[in-house]
């Protein structure tokens, strides 16, 4: 019942924010964009945002070895579109996530290793799209005025940033209270291993590669949107509004960053001077895009079937796999 009521209530959000956002746009141009949708840089946008998903599950594959198991890439690939499906159906990518930790688990046999794997993969993307944010202020500053906003883009950059120091810190101090409380003492663990996996140059510098690429590949996405519907926005304008746009619609307040991802576009969009349907017309594309690249998850979750668990490799912790 719990769940349900959450559930209901993070759609009652969405519902509310999509109203809210379509409220402020002109519709009559927002409608008239529509109409000139050009179908083929669509076709170009979900196949760069499926070709995101290839690298994701290598990036996912490199931390999950890190962590002490041996997954397979087609193993990694398949759970990784999979979860997409349950991003679309559940709050922000709390939904996937979870889906990955629980198919990765049964696959290897190793519930703590799924688990931290999954946890470092979203830390290392959060904090390659925060860096981004954090490189971009000073040309981002330039186009936002407004104090408040100002003030909101920097919390978020510097904000981000502090909390993944924080995540790394942690498995650094030797402070014994953290160690008697369980969820404490796995986030403990967890910063231990994202250490270990950080101890390897080779290994890190590609995880941020890749992590790096994948959030270039979402502007480039956009800005084949933004061309779809002939809008007249630059590749250089977009690197500095989708990153902060994509940060904000992570929370996990909505369902699949509906309502958050239309309102924070709507926002970039007038901040930097253009019209507020396009914002909205982009947003609402990248949602459809990812929708579909979702429903192909979907597909393959009901077509294939996941296998038993792998009881001789079950390990109790990272630590106890190779690293």
């Amino acid at each position: 019942m719990r769940r349900s009521l959450m559930l209901f209530a993070k759609a009652a959000i969405s519902i509310l924010l999509l109203y809210l956002s379509l409220r402020s746009v002109n519709l009559a141009a927002l409608g008239e964009r529509l109409s000139r949708l050009h179908p083929g840089w669509i076709a170009v946008s979900l196949a760069i945002l499926a070709a995101q998903l290839f690298l994701l599950a290598a990036r996912w594959r490199m931390i999950a070895q890190g962590c002490g198991l041996a997954p397979r890439y087609a193993t990694i690939l398949r759970v990784s579109f999979i979860a997409t499906f349950f991003n679309q159906v559940l709050p922000s990518t709390v939904g996937g996530d979870a889906a990955r930790i629980y198919m990765l688990a049964r696959e290897e046999g190793g519930w703590a290793g799924a688990t931290y794997s999954v946890l470092i993969d979203r830390v290392a993307g959060i904090f390659a799209l925060t860096l981004i944010v954090f490189l971009c202020l000073p040309w981002t500053l330039t186009l936002v005025q407004d104090p408040v906003a100002r003030l909101v883009l920097v919390l978020i950059g510097f904000g981000a940033i502090a909390g993944a120091l924080v995540f790394l810190a942690i498995g650094r101090i030797r402070w014994k209270p953290l160690l008697h409380w369980s969820p404490t003492r796995h986030l403990v663990e967890v910063s231990r291993t994202a250490w270990r996996i950080c101890g390897s140059w080779h290994t890190l510098s590609i995880i941020l590669a890749l992590s790096f690429i994948v959030h270039l590949m979402t502007v480039l996405a956009a800005w084949c949107m933004v061309q779809s519907v002939s809008a007249s926005v630059n590749f250089e304008l977009l690197l500095f509004m989708v990153p902060p746009v994509i940060l904000i619609a992570t929370v996990p307040i909505s369902i699949a960053g509906w309502g958050v991802r239309e309102g924070s576009m709507i926002v970039a969009f007038a901040y930097a001077g253009l019209p507020q349907s396009d914002g909205l017309v982009v947003s609402v594309l990248i949602g459809i895009t990812f929708f579909v690249i979702g429903a192909i998850g979907g597909v393959i979750w009901v077509a294939g079937g996941m296998r038993r668990p792998k009881t001789a490799t079950i390990a109790t912790s990272p630590a106890s796999g190779n690293t």
